[in-house]
């Protein structure tokens, strides 16, 4: 099943390149559409948004339908919001096809997780969901320098169609090389309230705000603080983010690697360890192109070793509902980017450029503790069952184990 889920691996490339593409090319949008940078800057907003609020309530819609219909589905609308991006004029026409585009991108998203999990042998599982979330980072190693290009040989809107033309081919690629899947069973809007009640889903999602929010904080600021801060010559910044880059790429499979042979607590907390140092250790190297470089590979490496994971780790926790909680996830996912590139904002207006990796190691280090103490509440809970299911009698049915906060493994 490798090749089918790298096929799904495209797809979340695409929708990538998509959402991302805009801010490497923002001072071209702003003056063709005749709005200022900052304006432009918040078609990103937009999407990250729509994405957000959108997708969880249109997979309640469609929640009944064939995971490979819907995906198929959900990139048509996909190729056509593309294509009208492509074609209209104006600011505000843009921001209506931002819309749909977001709209598609969120359950197109999800559904290629949920399918990649499905179809995966259960041992390969974490691996699939990675390859599938790789994907999606290599969009922002090769997506957006490409789209750049694109706009400087042709036009920005070109790279629209770029994108519909792609993903019409993989959508008809899709539709004959994945099985049918059937969808889940409909959650109504209270069900999935309810899931939010449950502390093991309010401790995941929690975790994955505070480390991508965390990452994000940082993140958005690299480059003006590789050159004012590490005194890495602007020269040698295209470079160094390459190899930023391509480390992600690595993170992403070793999460995965890592989920489907240690178990998702020993991953979760040696990645996000790592994360804290690489973070607080940027503070400490400047000057030395070969440490910066050192740090900023760990950093990425580390990083996005936890995506994979924490994708696997909710999906695991409802397995009844692991659509709704990836997309959940990924709504989540895309508010610790707005939420953590707004406060590295305020932090490089109100303090100081380097204070943004201290800010950044502070989520890193909420989302360890939230870790650590769902693990501690899960423990609990399996001696409390274990206790209870000890005072059953022997002719009584016995209770199965209550939930954990964080699975420790497989």
């Amino acid at each position: 099943m490798t090749w089918q889920v790298y096929l799904l691996a495209l797809t979340s490339f695409l929708v990538g390149t998509s959402e991302y593409v805009i801010a490497g090319l923002l001072d071209v949008v702003a003056a063709d559409l005749g709005v200022t940078v900052s304006t432009a800057g918040q078609l990103i907003t937009l999407f990250s948004l729509t994405y957000a609020v959108g997708t969880p309530i249109a997979l309640v819609a469609v929640a009944k339908t064939d995971r490979r219909t819907l995906l198929i589905g959900a990139l048509g609308l996909f190729v056509a919001s593309n294509v009208a991006s492509f074609l209209v004029e104006g600011f505000w026409p843009f921001v209506v096809a931002r819309v749909f585009m977001a709209l598609a991108a969120g359950v197109a998203v999800v559904t290629a997780l949920t399918l990649a999990m499905k179809i995966a042998p259960a041992e390969r599982a974490g691996r699939a969901i990675a390859t599938v979330v790789t994907g999606f980072t290599a969009s922002l190693i090769l997506g957006v320098p490409a789209g750049r290009l694109v706009a400087e040989w042709f036009s920005w809107q070109t790279v629209f169609l770029g994108i519909a033309v792609a993903t019409l081919l993989a959508a008809g690629t899709l539709r004959y090389a994945l099985p049918p899947v059937g969808g889940d069973r409909p959650v109504p809007v209270s069900r999935q309230l309810a899931l939010l009640k449950n502390p093991a889903i309010v401790r995941g999602l929690s975790i994955t705000f505070f480390w991508l929010g965390g990452y994000s904080v940082a993140y958005t600021y690299l480059s003006p603080y590789l050159i004012e801060v590490s005194g890495v010559p602007t020269t040698l910044i295209s470079g160094a983010l390459l190899a930023f880059g391509i480390a992600s790429l690595v993170g992403s499979k070793a999460g995965g690697f890592l989920t489907d042979r240690r178990g998702v607590l020993p991953t979760l907390l040696g990645g996000m360890g790592l994360h804290l140092a690489a973070l607080v250790a940027l503070s400490f190297v400047s000057g030395s192109m070969i440490l910066v470089l050192a740090v900023l590979v760990t950093w990425s490496v580390a990083a996005w070793s936890t995506g994979p994971t924490q994708q696997f780790h909710l999906a695991t926790i409802e397995p009844e509902a692991s659509g709704i909680l990836l997309g959940l996830n990924q709504s989540m996912m895309q508010l610790a980017m707005a939420a953590g590139a707004a406060l590295g904002g305020l932090a490089v207006a109100g303090l100081t450029l380097e204070s943004v990796s201290w800010i950044g190691a502070a989520g890193v280090a909420v989302a360890i503790a939230i870790t650590i103490m769902g693990a501690k509440a899960g423990l609990a809970a399996r001696t409390r069952a274990t206790s209870s299911v000890d005072s059953v009698p022997s002719d009584q049915p016995r209770a199965g184990a209550a939930g954990i906060g964080v699975n420790a493994g497989r």
